[in-house]
Order: structure tokens, then sequence, then C-alpha cells
């Protein structure tokens, strides 16, 4: 049966207005006060955001946006997660350079066309195996707006008062997850493509493309590109033993494509083999062999694999039925992701494929085992089916504007707060300009949530922030050397730090301990600090201050101070060291230009 566009286009506008929901909601807030920053749904869009930045501008691959320290012949830089996975950066900044974009304008465009794309792509997944517009367009509403709920995320906590709504819209989440996921969509519908047809011309050009879609998510974003690998795998294993009606031709091509995919894991390979320290830290590995079968993806998809079971059992579908077999194929790549640790010892977060991938893989699962299961209902009544399927998406919309009440709202002082920094912004471009290296001016706020925003909008350095230590410019030490220097700044002393980490300040302990100790969420073995550990660190920190010198002072060499207009800040620290001209008003906040003050002859 011919798709019909116009329902996918349907569902891609909702996931559209959806995607551009934080920034509605910005210029609600803001009004006539509006900046013109962009609203971010995810508090780690500032890295992504700022390594933008920093390629619309033509920096280099290999560049570090937080410390100006980029690759160049005299001074090689390794690689980051940032320039390892550069292929979805590269297809918002290349189109925003050529066009005159700025990054937050391109962070809030990427969005709205993720959103749009990836709905489209879900409907002509859905579409071909189930050949019915309407269901399609149901279904890509479900799997897109569900989500967070098929994650136990999102609104849902709130809802039920038993948790926190965060995050929004997971797979929005920009440039990643969002700028690769519908093609990771789209492979799946190439291969489905691949095993459907009976010619060989358009079978290779659909492995082609589909190995294409392949490379740009191994460079885009790590677990979508495992995932895909993985459902690779489930779905040429199937074949094998359930030997579909002429499933060899279907296995000879299918193991062509993964071969074809294996090649772009080469060049990749090489990438990660330059890998910087830091990225060891930030990805915090476990070494386990311990099965992971309970969170809700996984239980979506053994209930999906039951589901298909019965529906054998009772003679309602067929096992051999391609369109089964793809049901089955998503729900185990779901399992085989999260559990593929018991053969090779290692899990990497595994958080990561419940709330950006794999949720979203095991809702798709589902709904096409719904779609095939009623795949008679919808043939024998085909105006009460439509009806109901009308009905399941709108309340898949309703649920979307729900996330999107509950999930936005709780960034909305943060992004205020951003969108007041912009008068700043566009102050320190100007001065960006009059210094011989812009990049390694550096910048020391007193604000956490603007000095993180910083390098999106101005081209300057910070001296440190929340999210510097993903980049590769910086080693584990020197980052923890800068947040020493902040507290120093900030005429804070060790007791007072020692009584922030006794209180579980996760600023204060991922600075100084990395991500895998104030929580775990991210990683099953995360062991909370002891006070024996608190104490050294906060001697550590108290030799630091008391040995502070003219060499730490100008490590880096501060250009600017940028203090909230809010904020009483003593100065005293920092005017041992520089020289402080008149402050500049600029909105909420106060700028310093400085200078170091260098020792008498």
């Amino acid at each position: 049966m011919k798709l019909r566009w116009q329902f996918g286009i349907i569902a891609g506008i909702f996931l559209a207005v959806f995607a551009l929901y934080p920034q509605f909601k910005m210029l609600y807030l803001r009004g006539d006060d509006w900046q013109g920053n962009y609203a971010y749904n995810d508090i780690d869009e500032v890295a992504y955001a700022s390594y933008l930045r920093a390629l619309i501008d033509g920096r280099p691959r290999k560049n570090d946006p937080y410390t100006g320290r980029d690759d160049t012949p005299a001074n090689p830089q390794p690689e980051s997660l940032f320039s390892i996975q550069f292929i979805a950066p590269y297809a918002v900044a290349i189109p925003s350079r050529i066009l005159g974009i700025s990054a937050p304008t391109a962070m809030t465009l990427a969005g709205a066309f993720a959103g749009f794309f990836t709905a489209l792509a879900v409907f002509w997944l859905i579409g071909k195996i189930t050949g019915d517009s309407i269901f399609a367009m149901m279904g890509s509403l479900v799997v897109l707006c569900g989500g967070a709920l098929a994650a136990g995320e999102g609104a849902i906590g709130e809802v039920l008062e038993t948790g926190f709504s965060y995050p929004y819209f997971p797979f929005l989440r920009r440039y990643i997850p969002a700028v690769p996921f519908p093609v990771f969509f789209a492979m799946c519908a190439l291969v489905w493509l691949l095993v459907t047809s009976k010619e060989r011309k358009p079978r290779i050009l659909y492995a082609v493309l589909a190995s294409v879609c392949f490379a740009f998510t191994s460079f885009s974003y790590f677990y979508i590109w495992t995932t895909a690998a993985a459902w690779l795998v489930c779905i040429t294993f199937l074949w094998l033993i359930a030997r579909p009606d002429g499933w060899f031709e279907d296995f000879k091509v299918l193991i062509a494509l993964g071969l074809a995919c294996l090649l772009s894991l080469i060049p990749y390979a090489v990438l990660l083999s330059n890998r910087a320290e830091t990225m060891d830290n930030v990805q915090l590995l476990v070494f386990t062999h311990a099965p992971d079968l309970f969170r809700i993806p996984s239980l979506i998809s053994f209930t999906v694999l039951l589901m298909l079971i019965l529906g054998s059992v009772f003679k309602v579908i067929k096992l051999k039925d391609r369109s089964t077999l793809f049901a089955a194929s998503f729900a185990l790549a779901v399992i085989a992701v999260l559990n593929q640790q018991i053969i090779t010892g290692r899990s990497l977060q595994p958080i990561h494929y419940q709330v950006f991938i794999g949720n979203y893989v095991a809702g798709l699962a589902l709904v096409l085992t719904v779609g095939i299961l009623s795949g008679r209902i919808r043939q024998n009544k085909p105006q009460a089916a439509k009806f109901v399927f009308s009905v399941i998406a709108l309340a898949a919309v309703i649920w979307g504007f729900v996330e999107c009440h509950y999930t936005v709202r709780v960034l909305d002082e943060a992004n205020v707060i951003r969108d007041e920094g912009m008068p700043l912004a566009n102050r320190l471009e100007q001065l960006a300009r009059e210094e011989k290296n812009p990049y390694q001016a550096t910048i020391l706020s007193y604000s956490l949530i603007q000095a993180d925003d910083s390098p999106t909008v101005a081209p300057l350095a910070v001296l440190w922030s929340r999210h510097q230590h993903v980049f590769a410019g910086l080693t584990w030490q020197e980052s923890k050397e800068r947040y020493y220097q902040y507290l120093y700044y900030n005429n804070l002393d060790e007791d007072w730090l020692e009584n922030q980490l006794r209180n579980g300040d996760f600023v204060s302990m991922i600075s100084l301990f990395g991500w895998g100790r104030h929580t775990n969420r991210l990683s099953s073995e995360a062991k909370p600090l002891n006070y024996g550990e608190i104490a050294e660190e906060a001697r550590k920190y108290g030799e630091y201050r008391k040995n502070f010198s003219l060499k730490e002072a100008a490590n880096p060499t501060l250009s600017y101070i940028v203090v909230p207009q809010d904020l009483t800040t003593d100065f005293t620290n920092l005017d041992i060291w520089y020289e402080r001209g008149a402050g500049e008003n600029l909105g909420a906040y106060t700028l310093y230009q400085v200078k170091l003050k260098m020792p008498k002859q």
C-alpha cells in the first residue's frame, strides 16, 4: 500500500512544535526583554553548543572551546568525545556557517528539524512494515511522545508524585542524540526495503544507503551506533534461525551490509585510540558480567517477545513473517545493548541506552507488534481501526504537551539567567575582536550558569566551568587545579570546601572526584565519598591556597571578570594579583577588564 505522507507530515509538525516548546516558553517568560539566546532543555547542551559555536567559527575539529587549546601542528591535541563524534555537529555547523546563523539559532533550528524528520522516519518505517498510514502516524507519535515514559523518566515522576520531572523529550537533546536520531530510523527502514525487495539493483542501493546511515551514526553518538550494530546482529541472527522465504539471499545481503558497516568502524577505532585521558575519566567504564534485566525498556521488550510468541501460538501471526521478525529484532536489540556486559564484561553508563535510544526502540517494537497483531482487525473493520488509532494519536499528542509542561519548567530559571547574559556576551564579542588570540583570552565568571554558557555566545576561554573537563584541553589534574583557582578567587577556604563535600555539593564532587561519585545513576559501582577522602581533598586545596603564587595566577592569565549584579563578591584574593579596571554594567552582570600585576624589579 502506498504511504500517504501527509500523515507523516502531521506527526512531524507536532514533534517540531514539541522541539520548539522550550524556546516558546523562554519567549513567553522574557517577552520584550528576550535577548536572543536559545533555551536549553538539558544542562549538558551547553557543552555541545560550545563545540558547535567553535566549528561555526571555523576552528579545527579537535578544539576545546572552554580553554582555547585547539589542535595545531605545533600543539597537537588528543581526541575528545566531541572530535570523535563530529559528523552530527558538522551537519549543523556547515550550513550555519554558510548562512551566517549563530550557534544559539542553530541549536533551536536543529531541534525543530530533528523532531520533524525523526517523526517522518519513524512514520516511514512503521508505514512500510504495516502498510497503514494512519497507524504509522499514530505509531510515530506514540514512540516519540512516549519515549521518556518508556524510560521511566520525564513528567510521569511528578504526575505520580514519585520523582522529578526530568528530562524533557530525551531524543531532542541537541545536537546529540537529536541529529543522528532520524538517521537511525531511516537505516532501519532501508534494511526493511533491503529484505523485502526482490530486485538486485534496488537491494544494492538500499544496502549502500543503510551503510552510509550507519557510518553517520558511528561518528555522531556512541549509544546510537552501538544500538544500530546490535540490531543488525539481531536481525541477521533471526533471519538465520527463522529462515523466511528467500532467506538465503537476504542473509547474504545482510552479511554484506554488516561488512560495509564494519569498514566505517576502522577509522572510528583509530580516532578512539588517540583519545585523551580525561575521556576515560568521564565515561565511567565498569567491569562486570552482571545482567541488567529490569530496566523499563527491557521489560517492554520482554513483553513484546511474549506477545509475539502468544500471537504465534494462537495462530494470529507467523513467526517466519518478515514483519514479525523485525518487531522481535528491535526487542532483542534493546535486551542485547543493556546486557552485552554478560559477554564482554564491560558496562558503559547503561542509563544512556535506557533514556536516549533503548526506550524508543522498545516503544517501536511494541507499536509494531500491536500493528502486526491487529492486522486482521484493520482489514475487517478499517473504519473502527482508524477511529481507535486516531484517538490514540491524539492521546499521544496530549501526553507530549504534558511532558513539555512539566519538564521544561525545571530549567525556566536557568534559561532566563542565560538570556539575561546576552548583553554581556555581545560586549565580549566586541572585545574578542580586539584580542590577539581571542580563543585563549580567559574569563573568570562568578556565575556557574554564565561560565557554562559563555563559550557558546562569545569566543573566549573560561577559567573554570562545570562542563570544562569533558573536553580534551586539560588533563584531569589541570582541571582540578582550575577549580582550586576558582575557589581561591572566590576567597573560599578549605573549611568551606570540606563542608560542601560533606553536605553533598555535586558541583564540588564532580569537579574534584568526577561524575561517578555523586550518584549511582551513571555507574553501578558508584561509591559515596568517605570522610577520609573529603578531608584529604580539603587538605590539598588548603596547601594550594597557602602556596598560591604568581605562577598560579598567570596560568591561565585572566583578561576579564564577570560578576552577577546581585552577588556580593569578595575580590581580596583576586586583587592581590590583578588590577581591575572600572566595571561595565551590562544587564544582569558587571564586566571588569583585568591586568596581571607584574613583580617589581
